[in-house]
């Protein structure tokens, strides 16, 4: 696992897709290092979702992170979601009515359901 200040991170595949775990605060200090993990995977042609369980807080830059990985997926054809949100990454989705953009999964065993 990677570590920057408080965000760690991992990726790992499930069922074709290429999963980016954070952990910790995603701000303007750590959402860099998301922002790079999540490009890397797309623009190496990966369908990617972004595992939110475990982030404690997201700001502006996060979600700008979150919003670029979704249009490069867009633009490249892969796809792109959110599995696992926590509770407090939701708040700062819906408050953005990001939370009717980004497909946003359940949890990884039931990548069919799409919650709304």
């Amino acid at each position: 696992m990677g570590e920057l200040r408080a965000v760690t991170y991992k990726i790992t595949q499930h069922a074709g897709y290429s999963v980016v775990h954070l952990k910790g605060d995603v701000d303007l200090s750590t959402s860099p290092i998301a922002r790079k993990l999540i490009l890397e995977c797309i623009e190496a042609k990966h369908s990617v979702l972004v595992d939110l369980s475990e982030v404690a807080y997201i700001d502006s830059s996060g979600v700008a992170s979150l919003v670029e990985g979704y249009q490069l997926a867009k633009t490249n054809g892969v796809e792109f979601g959110l599995v696992n949100v926590s509770q407090a990454a939701l708040d700062v989705l819906q408050l953005a009515r990001l939370d009717t953009v980004f497909p946003i999964h359940a949890s990884l065993d039931d990548l069919s359901k799409v919650m709304r």
